[in-house]
């Protein structure tokens, strides 16, 4: 079934980010059209008649309530999520009554965006996956979100237990399904991580080992260097060597 997705938020990179996550993670949505102004959202939403609007309040030309207003006026207002910067009762209480089903005060993750957009087409069109189908996807949720979590904060002191806190879930379920998804253990895929970003500081030449060892999470030098033979099959001189 064709599901048609619109994105309507003069910032750019808040428009594009939601649309790239969404076209990344699922195949669900057919067309996902992007507006960057209120009039450009009205003139989408009268020509393409999209299932599910994301829309920002403040946009110029017209806010997020006017364009609400001129779609239900014509009865063509989509499913509706305001995800706006401004917390104020009015704006809430207006795009409630206009038909909202959600009022979202930024920042917003993409992946709770992503639950979202998902939630609102299984509403309006039904569930499409099996139960079997479903759990295998929420588990790859899980993971991915523990991922995701390890990329922005692999240079601290990262244990199991403070990803899994994250993800809400425990940590010996985390350790199962990375050792079940992933086909490795929670520290090697931390390691390997670590170890990429350990390249590039060392293909820029700018830091010694042992401060590059430290800039990435390891505490100490010498097991940094074992960790990095045994990933890349050479210690970090020799990396760097090959690659300045």
């Amino acid at each position: 079934m064709s599901i048609k997705l619109l994105i309507a938020d003069d910032e750019d990179t808040i428009r594009n980010g939601i649309a790239k996550y969404i076209q990344l993670h699922t195949e669900r949505f057919d067309k996902i059209y992007l507006a960057s102004n209120g009039q450009e959202a009205v003139d989408i939403i009268f020509r393409d008649k999209p299932d599910i609007m994301f829309l920002d309040v403040q946009m110029p030309l017209k806010d997020g309530i006017e364009v609400m207003q001129e779609a239900k006026r014509a009865d063509i207002l989509p499913y509706t999520m305001i995800l706006s910067g401004y917390d104020e009762f009015k704006y809430c209480q207006q795009a409630l009554r206009l038909g909202a089903k959600e009022y979202l005060l930024k920042p917003v993750r993409s992946s709770d965006i992503l639950q979202m957009v998902n939630r609102a087409a299984d509403e309006l069109f039904g569930v499409q996956e099996t139960a079997e189908v479903k759990m295998a996807g929420e588990k790859n949720y899980l993971v991915e979100l523990a991922r995701e979590y390890v990329e922005e904060h692999y240079y601290e002191n990262l244990m199991l237990a403070d990803v899994a806190q994250k993800v809400g879930i425990s940590a010996g379920y985390l350790s199962t399904l990375f050792q079940k998804e992933m086909a490795k253990g929670f520290v090697d895929y931390l390691n390997e991580v670590r170890i990429e970003h350990a390249c590039t500081y060392l293909q820029q030449n700018f830091l010694k080992t042992y401060e590059v060892a430290y800039r990435v999470g390891f505490k100490d030098e010498k097991y940094f260097s074992k960790i990095f033979k045994k990933i890349k099959g050479q210690s970090p001189s020799e990396f760097r060597k090959q690659n300045l």
